[in-house]
């Protein structure tokens, strides 16, 4: 108990502070496939890849209509002080590998379909991306920017043309996400899209970016403001990239992860709420200091998410700074286990109870929208 209590009081020492009580939910993978469906996963566990020693692989896919609706009805039931929905910054990627291209073209090139695509092929005739604009409109569901895929291309593409049994077998069931806590062979994460070992590498992910981000507006209709990379991964000397495509904000966590570019071991870097980063008016920081991730409990566990994500937001309160929650979209997908997304969206609706109860004072607010406040 006290090493919990001291470690939600470090992650809030030094940077921006206020008075007012804030709660932003940052919910990481939107759009991204992950494992594709039970059939995939039933598939890749007979092909001997240990997916359900993975709680992602287990539970990450993608979150259908009626889930989505499910979460839509719990936010907009739940009012502030100022009479706003609890909305959710949804850190999307705008593409998923187009399989069957990569494939044609010997895993040479990479290729890639936009997210409205996916999500179609997925759900012909009942695409949630139109749920998703739905929830823009009403404030409930704010993209934001994740990378433009959520898979690591040129590590990707190098392990598939060299045959890597695993890989192979994971990209037969259209799928890639077979992260290293279940196959230990490269140092790097195939989902990271940003842990490049080669110079040559940031070409391509300048690119990537530049583009991905024209895709995010193409999309959405308006450009992404901030940005999270996924896995926490991201190299400094593609700040002025995400600056020159009208990025001001990185999302994350206390510490920066960077890639093993300059170094044969992985480094970190300390970031601060209100930190500026890079040159000349440089990219602000927002820095999450609390949890609310209930899948990663046992099932019968799982009221812990709860009882610690109050106290972390007491604890942000107490030192004067804004609530800035991590949520992964795994905590609301069930096509897999539907247990998982039943349970979650009772101790979701528990929890906003809960602070609007205990803190009536309570402004939600998105990421881009805190990113104004700070400046």
């Amino acid at each position: 108990m006290l090493k919990q209590l001291l470690t939600d009081a470090l992650v809030n020492i030094g940077g921006w502070t206020t008075n007012k009580k804030i709660v932003v939910i940052e919910s990481d993978d939107w759009g991204a496939i992950r494992t594709p469906d039970k059939r995939a996963f039933d598939n890749m566990l007979k092909a001997g890849i240990p997916v359900d020693k993975s709680l992602f692989c287990r539970l990450d896919t993608l979150v259908d209509h009626n889930e989505l609706e499910s979460v839509f009805s719990i936010l907009d039931k739940y009012k502030d002080s100022r009479g706003n929905s609890a909305i959710i910054t949804a850190n999307a990627v705008v593409a998923n590998p187009d399989f069957e291209k990569i494939k044609a073209d010997n895993y040479e090139r990479y290729h890639y379909e936009t997210v409205d695509k996916t999500l179609e092929r997925y759900f012909p005739g009942n695409s949630p991306f139109s749920l998703w604009k739905e929830g823009i409109d009403n404030k409930l569901f704010f993209p934001q920017f994740h990378g433009r895929e959520h898979v690591n291309v040129p590590f990707w593409l190098d392990v598939l043309r060299q045959g890597d049994e695993v890989y192979t077998k994971a990209f037969e069931n259209g799928c890639w996400g077979i992260s290293n806590d279940i196959y230990k062979k490269y140092n790097k994460s195939i989902q990271a899209t940003f842990d490049c070992t080669e110079k040559e590498d940031l070409l391509f992910l300048e690119g990537s970016i530049a583009d991905g981000l024209d895709v995010f507006e193409n999309l959405f209709g308006y450009r992404s403001e901030t940005f999270i990379p996924n896995n926490y991964i991201f190299p400094e000397e593609l700040f002025p990239a995400l600056l020159s495509s009208g990025v001001t904000t990185m999302q994350g966590m206390k510490y920066q992860k960077l890639p093993y570019l300059q170094s044969v071991a992985r480094r970190k870097v300390r970031r601060l709420n209100g930190q500026r980063m890079g040159e000349g008016p440089g990219l602000l920081q927002i820095v999450r200091n609390a949890h609310f991730e209930p899948s990663v409990f046992p099932y019968q566990q799982r009221d812990k998410a709860l009882t610690t994500c109050l106290n972390q937001l007491k604890m942000s309160f107490l030192l004067k700074k804004p609530a800035v929650i991590s949520c992964h979209r795994f905590n609301f997908s069930g096509r897999l286990e539907p247990e998982n997304r039943d349970i979650n969206l009772r101790l979701l609706d528990r929890f906003l109870m809960e602070v609007t109860k205990r803190w009536p004072d309570v402004i939600f607010m998105d990421s881009a929208s805190l990113s104004k406040m700070i400046k």
